[in-house]
Protein backbone atom coordinates (compact mmCIF):
# COMPACT_ATOMS: atom_id res chain seq x y z
CA UNK A 1 0.00 0.00 0.00
CA UNK A 2 1.23 3.64 -0.77
CA UNK A 3 1.86 4.94 2.75
CA UNK A 4 1.25 8.37 0.75
CA UNK A 5 -2.33 7.48 0.59
CA UNK A 6 -2.65 6.44 4.11
CA UNK A 7 -1.04 10.15 4.67
CA UNK A 8 -3.74 11.87 3.08
CA UNK A 9 -6.70 9.87 4.63
CA UNK A 10 -5.11 10.69 8.48
CA UNK A 11 -5.34 14.56 6.84
CA UNK A 12 -8.39 14.30 5.36
CA UNK A 13 -10.46 11.52 8.08
CA UNK A 14 -8.68 11.83 11.11
CA UNK A 15 -11.42 13.06 13.29
CA UNK A 16 -13.43 10.35 11.75
CA UNK A 17 -10.87 7.09 13.11
CA UNK A 18 -13.92 4.51 12.49
CA UNK A 19 -14.44 5.77 9.14
CA UNK A 20 -10.49 5.89 8.16
CA UNK A 21 -9.72 2.38 9.71
CA UNK A 22 -13.06 1.43 7.37
CA UNK A 23 -11.68 2.95 3.99
CA UNK A 24 -7.78 1.29 4.91
CA UNK A 25 -9.63 -1.68 5.37
CA UNK A 26 -11.51 -1.81 2.07
CA UNK A 27 -8.51 -1.06 0.54
CA UNK A 28 -6.81 -3.64 2.02
CA UNK A 29 -8.98 -6.28 1.55
CA UNK A 30 -10.00 -5.58 -2.44
CA UNK A 31 -7.57 -7.42 -4.59
CA UNK A 32 -4.29 -5.85 -5.12
CA UNK A 33 -4.59 -5.31 -8.91
CA UNK A 34 -7.20 -2.63 -8.64
CA UNK A 35 -5.86 -1.38 -5.67
CA UNK A 36 -2.71 -0.80 -7.32
CA UNK A 37 -3.80 0.64 -10.37
CA UNK A 38 -6.04 3.41 -8.29
CA UNK A 39 -3.25 3.90 -5.81
CA UNK A 40 -1.16 4.58 -8.36
CA UNK A 41 -2.74 7.03 -10.53
CA UNK A 42 -1.80 10.38 -9.19
CA UNK A 43 -5.70 11.49 -10.06
CA UNK A 44 -6.62 9.15 -7.73
CA UNK A 45 -8.54 11.11 -4.22
CA UNK A 46 -10.67 9.82 -1.52
CA UNK A 47 -11.73 13.18 -0.15
CA UNK A 48 -14.23 14.07 3.09
CA UNK A 49 -17.59 15.71 1.92
CA UNK A 50 -17.33 19.36 2.95
CA UNK A 51 -21.22 19.95 2.20
CA UNK A 52 -22.43 23.21 4.43
CA UNK A 53 -25.92 24.00 4.11
CA UNK A 54 -25.86 27.84 2.35
CA UNK A 55 -22.45 27.44 1.41
CA UNK A 56 -21.83 24.10 -1.04
CA UNK A 57 -18.73 22.43 -1.06
CA UNK A 58 -15.36 23.20 -1.54
CA UNK A 59 -13.89 19.43 -2.05
CA UNK A 60 -10.89 19.78 -4.63
CA UNK A 61 -11.35 17.02 -7.42
CA UNK A 62 -8.27 16.57 -9.60
CA UNK A 63 -8.12 17.02 -13.25
CA UNK A 64 -9.86 14.40 -14.99
CA UNK A 65 -7.02 11.91 -16.19
CA UNK A 66 -7.08 10.21 -20.26
CA UNK A 67 -9.90 8.14 -19.93
CA UNK A 68 -11.86 11.51 -19.16
CA UNK A 69 -12.92 11.23 -16.14
CA UNK A 70 -11.94 11.88 -12.73
CA UNK A 71 -11.25 9.16 -10.09
CA UNK A 72 -12.00 11.06 -6.89
CA UNK A 73 -14.25 9.09 -3.80
CA UNK A 74 -15.90 11.70 -1.63
CA UNK A 75 -17.44 10.37 1.09
CA UNK A 76 -19.95 11.81 3.58
CA UNK A 77 -18.85 12.06 7.54
CA UNK A 78 -22.31 10.54 8.67
CA UNK A 79 -20.84 6.53 7.43
CA UNK A 80 -18.66 7.37 10.74
CA UNK A 81 -21.96 5.96 12.87
CA UNK A 82 -23.52 3.89 9.69
CA UNK A 83 -23.05 0.11 10.54
CA UNK A 84 -19.42 -1.61 9.78
CA UNK A 85 -21.26 -3.77 6.76
CA UNK A 86 -23.30 -0.56 4.97
CA UNK A 87 -20.33 1.42 5.40
CA UNK A 88 -17.83 -0.74 3.81
CA UNK A 89 -20.30 -1.69 0.86
CA UNK A 90 -20.72 1.95 0.31
CA UNK A 91 -16.21 2.80 0.03
CA UNK A 92 -15.88 0.04 -2.30
CA UNK A 93 -19.44 0.67 -4.25
CA UNK A 94 -17.25 4.56 -4.82
CA UNK A 95 -13.94 2.61 -5.46
CA UNK A 96 -15.89 0.80 -7.90
CA UNK A 97 -16.83 3.75 -9.60
CA UNK A 98 -13.40 5.34 -9.76
CA UNK A 99 -11.78 2.18 -11.24
CA UNK A 100 -14.62 1.83 -13.66
CA UNK A 101 -13.91 5.33 -14.93
CA UNK A 102 -18.07 5.82 -13.76
CA UNK A 103 -18.74 3.38 -16.60
CA UNK A 104 -19.92 -0.17 -17.17
CA UNK A 105 -18.02 -3.25 -16.23
CA UNK A 106 -18.03 -6.06 -18.76
CA UNK A 107 -21.83 -6.51 -19.92
CA UNK A 108 -23.84 -4.58 -17.18
CA UNK A 109 -24.06 -0.89 -18.69
CA UNK A 110 -25.52 0.92 -15.75
CA UNK A 111 -22.71 2.49 -14.15
CA UNK A 112 -24.58 2.05 -10.58
CA UNK A 113 -25.21 -1.96 -11.53
CA UNK A 114 -21.40 -1.97 -12.72
CA UNK A 115 -20.02 -0.51 -9.58
CA UNK A 116 -22.71 -2.98 -7.30
CA UNK A 117 -21.31 -6.05 -9.54
CA UNK A 118 -17.41 -4.96 -9.12
CA UNK A 119 -18.17 -4.22 -4.88
CA UNK A 120 -19.57 -7.53 -4.33
CA UNK A 121 -16.82 -9.10 -6.90
CA UNK A 122 -14.75 -7.90 -4.22
CA UNK A 123 -16.33 -9.08 -1.01
CA UNK A 124 -18.54 -5.99 -0.48
CA UNK A 125 -22.31 -7.16 -1.69
CA UNK A 126 -24.83 -4.13 -1.15
CA UNK A 127 -26.24 -4.19 1.69
CA UNK A 128 -29.38 -1.58 2.85
CA UNK A 129 -28.71 1.68 4.90
CA UNK A 130 -28.90 0.60 8.51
Amino acid sequence: MNPHTFKNLDRAFGQYPTLQARIERVLNEIPESYRNDLISDPGFRISLDDFTPGKGRTVMLARPGTSGSSRCVVLKPRLENCTDAFCCYIIAHELAHAWLNNGGWGTITDREDAADALAANWGFDKVPYE
